[in-house]
């Protein structure tokens, strides 16, 4: 982001969700004052810049080091989810394309008869997920359940687990795993 005050301003105002008239009230300068600093028009006095970020409120130190872009893709369409599914299975990884991806959050569908396969799996970390629509059979260690559209499951993954969809109709769900891996 641009060291410009102006521009800085009007970026976190918006992130903030607060008009221009809004923040313009609450810190007592002008519409028209607050209008021409965001346009890079006018240079304001470190105190206006203060009285402006305390009604936001924000520090003159944060103001200036905050990072208010987001550098990778936040926002996908559902052409753009990338398939890391293999066999019967499909799963939509969120995300897939950012270097620093933290979890692996994906949308899996399971045909009718589709399962993980026949051994359990095991892996560091945690997953949880929700059922939309269908139903699932969980196999967690020695406990098994079949979950139906609204159920969820959290469970630590290092213990052996299996999905499997024995019904007629096809089970999507929504769930997301640590740390994130590589299908």
């Amino acid at each position: 982001m641009t060291d410009d005050v102006g521009a800085r301003l009007r970026a976190l105002r918006t992130l903030r969700g607060i008009s221009q008239r809004e923040l313009a009230k609450r810190c007592g300068v002008t519409h028209s004052s607050l209008s021409l600093i965001e346009q890079s028009k006018v240079s304001p006095s470190v105190s206006s810049l203060k009285k402006i970020l305390d009604a936001i409120p924000i520090s003159v130190g944060d103001f200036f080091t905050m990072d208010l872009e987001s550098r990778d893709q936040v926002f996908y369409g559902a052409d753009e989810l990338a398939d890391m599914g293999s066999g019967d299975v499909i799963y939509k990884l969120v995300g897939a394309n950012r270097a620093s991806r933290a979890l692996a959050f994906m949308v899996e569908t399971y045909p009718p008869g589709a399962d993980t396969g026949r051994e359990m799996i095991a892996h560091q970390g945690e997953e949880a997920g929700v059922v939309l629509e269908g139903e699932i059979e969980i196999t967690i260690g020695a406990e098994t359940r079949m979950l139906s559209p609204g159920e969820a499951y959290y469970f630590d993954t290092n213990v052996p687990h299996r999905f499997r969809n024995p019904g007629g109709e096809a089970c999507r769900l929504v769930s997301c795993c640590t740390p994130a891996r590589t299908f």
